[in-house]
């Protein structure tokens, strides 16, 4: 599991002084965006040079609970499956709460879809899949800084 940290800001907030539903979409494509960076993979260079680029296809997520200003969330990045033009992860959302309590916040499934610079769907390419492959084989990982 790749675990990104969030803070949530005003900006984030809606007038009820929770973070606004939109914004738990943010922080999900921050996470994913590291956790591709994480595996030598950045967004702008996949562009820039492949002419590559994930869009997200499919979510389903799940509110299950609110954050507030100033809480310190965690969003992580799981990989469920691979196909040829696309990856599913499982994303979520937790805040650690006073007494070392962790809540849940957001559960998603989310469905990536690998797409050249016109936006058409194709294949990921093969040294990307490779680098991913032991995630589901379930051997550990290392990030390289």
């Amino acid at each position: 599991m790749f675990t990104w940290p969030a803070r949530v800001y005003y900006e984030n907030t809606d007038a009820g002084g929770v973070v606004y539903h939109a914004e738990y979409l943010k922080f999900m494509e921050r996470a994913r965006t590291e956790w591709l960076r994480a595996f030598g993979f950045e967004q702008t260079s996949l562009l820039r040079e492949r002419n590559l680029l994930f869009a997200v296809a499919n979510m389903e997520i799940a509110f299950l609970a609110s954050a507030r200003l100033d809480d310190l969330l965690n969003v992580s990045v799981i990989l469920e499956e691979t196909k040829r033009v696309s990856l599913t992860l499982t994303q979520t959302i937790t805040r650690n709460d006073p007494g070392g309590q962790v809540t849940p916040l957001i559960r998603a499934r989310v469905r990536i879809a690998m797409l050249s610079r016109d936006f058409k769907p194709v294949r990921i390419p093969a040294d990307l899949l490779n680098r991913l492959q032991p995630l589901l084989d379930g051997q550990p990982w290392i990030i390289k800084h």
